[in-house]
C-alpha cells in the first residue's frame, strides 16, 4: 500500500505547479525572473519594501535578498529609493518593467484558480481558500500577532 504524502508536500505540489506556469508565461511575455527572483518580487509592497523586511518575509538571510534584489534592479524590474520615513533606509520599489510583468503573472494565477474550482467545484475550492487561509495565522511569516 503506498505511502500517504504528507498535507506540505500536497501544498508545494500545487504551489509550484501554478509558479511554474507563471514563471512559464512571463518568460513567454519577455520577462526573465528566476523563481528566487520572483519569491523576493512578489513581496514588494505598492509604496517599496526594505531589504530586511522581503528577506524576512522570503525566509533568506539579508544578503541573500540583497543579492536576488541586484539581479531584478540590474535586470530594470526594481530600484532602490529612500525611503520617506528614515532617511537611513532604503526601499525596494516595483518600477515600469516590473510592473508590465505582474498583469501576466495575475492572469495566469486566475486562470490556474479558475482550473483549480472548475477541478474541485466551488463549494471545495471555497473551503480550501477558508482553510489555508485560517493556516496563515500560524503559518505566515513574519507569524501573526496573537
Amino acid at each position: 500500500m503506498p505511502e500517504e504524502v504528507n498535507t506540505g508536500v500536497l501544498l508545494f505540489v500545487a504551489y509550484r505547479a501554478m509558479e511554474k506556469r507563471v514563471l512559464d508565461a512571463i518568460a513567454e511575455a519577455g520577462f526573465d525572473i528566476t523563481p528566487a527572483q520572483a519569491r523576493i518580487f512578489q513581496r514588494i509592497g505598492p509604496h517599496g519594501t526594505r531589504l530586511s523586511e522581503l528577506a524576512e518575509q522570503a525566509q533568506v538571510t539579508k544578503q541573500t535578498a540583497g543579492f536576488l534584489v541586484d539581479q531584478l534592479e540590474r535586470a530594470g524590474y526594481v530600484e532602490r529609493a529612500p525611503d520617506p520615513t528614515d532617511a537611513r533606509a532604503r526601499l525596494v520599489r516595483i518600477v515600469d518593467r516590473g510592473h508590465a510583468a505582474i498583469p501576466v503573472a495575475a492572469a495566469v494565477v486566475a486562470q490556474v484558480e479558475a482550473e483549480w474550482a472548475a477541478h474541485l467545484g466551488k463549494r471545495r475550492m471555497s473551503a480550501l481558500r477558508d482553510a489555508l487561509t485560517h493556516l496563515r495565522e500560524i503559518t505566515d511569516w513574519p507569524p501573526a500577532a496573537r
